[in-house]
């Protein structure tokens, strides 16, 4: 007796992938002027960013670190220590690579944070568009992340443009909704306290949910910006440079110390980052609170 329906599912479907893959080159085909001109753009911004990054002198951008987070964690130590873990970066020879790294990150976290603010905000004000927003945001944060880099790669080549794109869209979910869930945690009657005494719905959103809501959306964008970091090596698969690249190399040529230090480096910069987004977010709930 043949018993492999119990272990073999019934049917299946042929799709036909090919077909999907040449629609989707002869759409970037098509509109190749258009993803042209967004990659240049984008390559603009990103080398903008990077040559201010590389303008700054490396005493300053330690000095800078050790400052901010002296002011907002009120804690000199680990301000001390955060500058002199980002200066073992510099000991290690990565320090333009670390400069490459947090221009692709900036230059993305601005974008998704530019894309995600409005739409939280937007989402807000809308049940219904909650919920059509829901299932998107889903995909979006538990679609694997090596996906996002066949459309990016399609459409706009190898190099930083590319991924930028992938990264903004990978990291832009957190923002949109902790945007929209801080300002629906915002009691109901203070935000008609305040249109009774005569501020407009825009009025309120401004002067009164959002800032109530600073602390989520802060939240949001650490964890945009934690997001954006974990990118860094796997946007290095289509040609971006920095700390990323470095990791990669060891893997395919098998070099355990470049791995160890190269991946080093993306941690402390990570940590550093984490850090001082974080003390943001503790500052603005100290704020809040006042």
């Amino acid at each position: 007796m043949n018993l492999n329906w119990i272990n073999e599912f019934p049917f299946e479907i042929n799709l036909d992938l090919d077909a999907i893959d040449r629609s989707v080159r002869e759409f970037g085909v098509r509109y190749d002027a258009f993803f042209s001109g967004i990659s240049d753009g984008l390559r603009f911004l990103v080398n903008s960013i990077n040559n201010i990054l590389n303008y700054i002198p490396w005493f300053i951008l330690i000095l800078l670190v050790v400052l901010v987070t002296w002011k907002v964690t009120n804690k000199l130590r680990k301000g001390l220590l955060y500058g002199l873990l980002l200066s073992l970066i510099g000991v290690f020879g990565l320090w333009d690579l670390m400069n490459n790294t947090l221009s692709i990150i900036i230059t993305s976290v601005i974008i998704a944070l530019i894309l995600g603010f409005p739409i939280g905000v937007l989402l807000s004000t809308s049940d219904r568009l909650d919920r059509i927003a829901r299932p998107i945001l889903d995909m979006m944060q538990t679609m694997p992340v090596f996906v996002y880099l066949i459309p990016a790669l399609l459409f706009f080549g190898m190099g930083r443009p590319p991924a930028i794109i992938a990264t903004t869209v990978y990291a832009v979910a957190p923002m949109i909704r902790l945007t929209n869930l801080g300002i629906r945690q915002i009691d109901k009657e203070v935000v008609e306290a305040s249109i009774a005494f005569g501020s407009t719905r825009l009025q309120s959103l401004v002067k009164v949910q959002i800032p109530q809501a600073l602390p989520t959306i802060m939240t949001g964008v650490n964890q945009t910006l934690m997001m954006a970091m974990s990118m860094v090596v796997t946007a290095s698969m289509i040609g971006a440079t920095g700390l990323g690249m470095e990791v990669l190399i060891g893997v395919q040529r098998i070099e355990m110390g470049r791995g160890l230090i190269s991946g080093s480096a993306v941690v402390i910069l990570a940590v550093i980052l984490d850090r001082i987004t974080q003390g943001l977010v503790k500052r603005s709930e100290v704020d809040d609170v006042e």
